[in-house]
């Protein structure tokens, strides 16, 4: 049986709470669980103690058996010093993506004939000028 550590939601509309719990990957988000081993109020503000609560020690023994945590939940783990998360970087995710890639060599092209455009005619009369 595997087993997440994961964010089970509860609360009422537009008013969020999640449970930490550990739970197998088959039952639903807030579905049955094994244990609860924590909360999560996303409504509380940042520097607040209440915020997250976690039972160390069952995280701890969690941990040990080969429980996997969530992103979000590595990253509460992390900010305990109960375990190490990787840093993530995707540096492709934030570029435009092909359609948008097109366009902006269209438009580009598209300067480069004014531009073109635009010195052809001034050079035609330069000499027109002199002569």
């Amino acid at each position: 049986m595997s087993v997440k550590i994961r964010l089970a939601r509860g609360g009422s509309k537009k008013r969020p709470y999640y449970y930490i719990v550990a739970a197998d990957i088959r039952s639903p988000r807030d579905g049955r669980y094994i244990e609860r081993i924590g909360t999560y109020n996303p409504m509380l503000p940042k520097d607040s103690e209440d915020r997250i609560k976690l039972n160390v020690e069952r995280i701890k023994h969690w941990l040990s058996v080969g429980a996997l945590p969530t992103d979000r939940v590595a990253r509460f783990l992390d900010a305990a010093d109960l375990m190490k998360r990787e840093a993530r970087s995707n540096p492709e995710k934030s570029k435009p993506k092909k359609k948008a890639q097109e366009r902006v060599a269209a438009e580009e092209e598209k300067k480069k004939a004014a531009e073109e455009a635009a010195k052809a005619p001034a050079e035609a009369e330069a000499p027109a000028a002199e002569g």
